[in-house]
């Protein structure tokens, strides 16, 4: 048991530092403010070859693991850039992993390499606004015709979709009642963002404004049979293969956003002089920022084991979803401890933690809600009845 980095990894860890350095706060202050997706901070990944990190080689990847791509993922969070930083590769790093697992030699070579060099970008189109987490009941309907799909039907929070060229879609082919099993019935598509079918709307939302989230309206996008993955009716089984690394990868992102915000509340506790004494020095001010550190650290531990367990092609699920919740707490409540630490300066847009509070927010929420994680452990670990 190693509790270290290799020197490959921590050269991985120092060398996106040093890339993130050149995209300060207020470069993520700016587009906190104004919005617009960060082209230079991705393509600046994207000649570094970071993108590929756990393709394959024969692809153009670095052919690493989801623990070098954890430790990456989680220096460009932990390095100011945030949830926008990490949201901008976010996709690009483990989206496509069913293709990679599922897809044929033709399509690994077609669609993977432009992804890698930063020529296109992706979504992911699963989510639904009548059925949430509950993806077997997807209602998005692709219909065979000929050598393609016609697809009609609504998709909501896909994040960067006004500015992607590709959808990795899920959409149903055969109505439950055709079905033997219910995970059976929904197919896998990776296609072109055709914005002639797909009317695209942004969401406001409270932050990561650089990266946007959408609704999507698909009417009659034609989809060619070589751009679906696998086989027809098991695009859930292809999903689900790639839910415990993104569980990992936004575990090891929560983790990167909870240290910047602690680092930034430590050093202005440090500095801050009130009764002619730093508040640092105060038990009032030390100790949540301990408890920060000391969970920050714990969740991140965990979020490695998952890494280490998927590298190694054992079962994870159950660390990659504590991990996910554990992180996603852990990260929340270092932003909300600097906040505070900072008094009304923690207010002010210009000292950045109120920015990573409220990009803190979205980890506890998506990909998959807190009382999901919890009903799985409890259900999965424990051996308790399912209780949904």
């Amino acid at each position: 048991m190693n509790f270290s980095f290799s020197a490959e990894q921590q050269s991985i860890r120092e060398a996106v530092f040093k890339l993130c350095a050149r995209f300060g706060d207020d470069y993520w202050l700016k587009k906190d403010r104004e919005g617009g997706f960060p082209f230079d901070f991705h393509q600046a990944f994207a000649e570094a070859g970071w993108l590929g990190i756990a393709m394959p080689q024969e692809y153009g990847g670095s052919g690493l693991g989801i623990t070098e791509a954890s430790i990456l993922m989680q220096a460009v969070t932990e390095s100011g850039a945030g949830v926008s930083g990490g949201s901008a590769l976010h996709m690009n790093i483990f989206g496509l992993n069913p293709v990679i697992v599922f897809g044929d030699e033709a399509q690994k070579r077609r669609m993977l390499p432009p992804l890698i060099q930063g020529k296109e970008r992706a979504c992911f189109g699963v989510t639904e606004p009548n059925s949430g987490l509950n993806t077997l009941k997807l209602k998005t309907r692709a219909v065979r015709n000929g050598d393609h799909y016609v697809v009609n039907g609504q998709k909501v929070w896909i994040s960067t979709a006004q500015v992607a060229h590709k959808i990795l879609l899920l959409a149903r082919t055969q109505e439950p009642a055709e079905v033997k099993k219910p995970t059976l019935g929904l197919s896998l598509f990776y296609t072109d963002l055709d914005r002639k079918h797909i009317e695209v709307r942004e969401i406001e939302k409270m932050g990561r404004k650089a990266v946007d989230s959408n609704e999507l309206f698909i009417d009659g996008l034609r989809v060619p049979v070589e751009d679906r993955i696998g086989e027809e009716g098991r695009g859930f089984e292809y999903i689900l293969h790639g839910m415990n690394p993104e569980r990992v990868l936004v575990a090891a992102e929560a983790v990167g956003v909870g240290r910047a915000a602690l680092g930034r509340a430590t050093q202005y506790a440090k500095e801050r002089i009130v009764f002619d004494r730093p508040i640092g020095m105060n038990q009032g001010v030390q100790h949540p920022l301990a408890e920060a550190w000391m969970e920050l650290e714990a969740a991140n531990l965990m979020m490695l084991k998952a890494a280490a367990l998927y590298d190694a092609g054992k079962p994870c699920g159950a660390e990659a979803n504590s991990a996910k919740y554990l992180a996603a707490e852990a990260g929340f409540k270092a932003c909300q401890t600097a906040v505070l630490t900072h008094g009304g300066y923690g207010y002010a847009k210009e000292y950045h933690v109120e920015r990573l509070f409220r990009e803190a927010m979205l980890f506890r929420i998506a990909p998959i809600s807190p009382q999901l994680i919890k009903c799985f452990i409890a259900e999965k670990v424990l051996g308790l009845p399912k209780s949904y």
